[in-house]
């Protein structure tokens, strides 16, 4: 079975703004790295479309920074999935549009049980539930050093306690640490 590997950026004080973090050679290098070993991305509404609204343009007028034009390129040839109920169509290549609540745990259980490479979970809402359902294998967790004091929790309402086991770290040039964690507790629901 695929492995469900949830990747976000998050600030000191816990909050997850895309748009507020730093993203050097480095960490697109590390992002890159991430990509090619995955063929499909999961995300939702927001996340979908504040990434629809930038890379397909940096794919159509490269920036000439070798990283962020790769990851432009590797982002928008990867398989996504978009899980929301608010769109009504997706206009970004590859992407396909997931409808309806009842089945979410069914329809990503179906994805993992795929032939192929890993599957990247990259939006807050997303992480969460599938937090929630238990879906995940693998937790990265690139911590910026900042303090956003506002904004959106990555943990909010998870219901039970999660135990998680640290398998690695990498600390960036640029004061970002990642943190690799799986569930301390691998038995899975799916």
């Amino acid at each position: 079975m695929r492995k469900l590997i949830s990747s976000i950026n998050i600030t000191l004080d816990g909050f997850c703004d895309h748009t507020a973090v730093i993203a050097d050679d480095e960490l697109h290098e590390n992002a890159n790295e991430l990509f090619r070993s995955a063929d499909t991305i999961l995300f939702g509404r927001v996340t979908y479309q504040l990434m629809e609204s930038a890379w397909p343009q940096v794919v159509k007028n490269p920036t000439g920074n070798r990283p962020m034009d790769e990851f432009a390129v590797l982002i928008d040839n990867i398989s996504k999935i978009v899980f929301s109920n608010t769109l009504h169509n997706v206009q970004w290549k590859n992407t396909r549009l997931v409808k309806g609540d009842n089945n979410f745990k069914e329809a990503v259980i179906k994805i993992k049980a795929l032939p192929g490479k890993n599957i990247i979970a990259g939006s807050p809402s997303l992480i969460n539930q599938f937090m929630r359902l238990n879906l995940v294998d693998e937790y990265r967790f690139c911590v910026q050093p900042i303090v956003l004091g506002h904004g959106l929790r990555l943990f909010n309402n998870i219901g039970n306690k999660a135990n998680l086991k640290l398998i690695g770290t990498k600390t960036f040039g640029s004061g970002v640490v990642m943190f690799y964690y799986e569930p301390a507790d691998k038995k899975h629901l799916n």
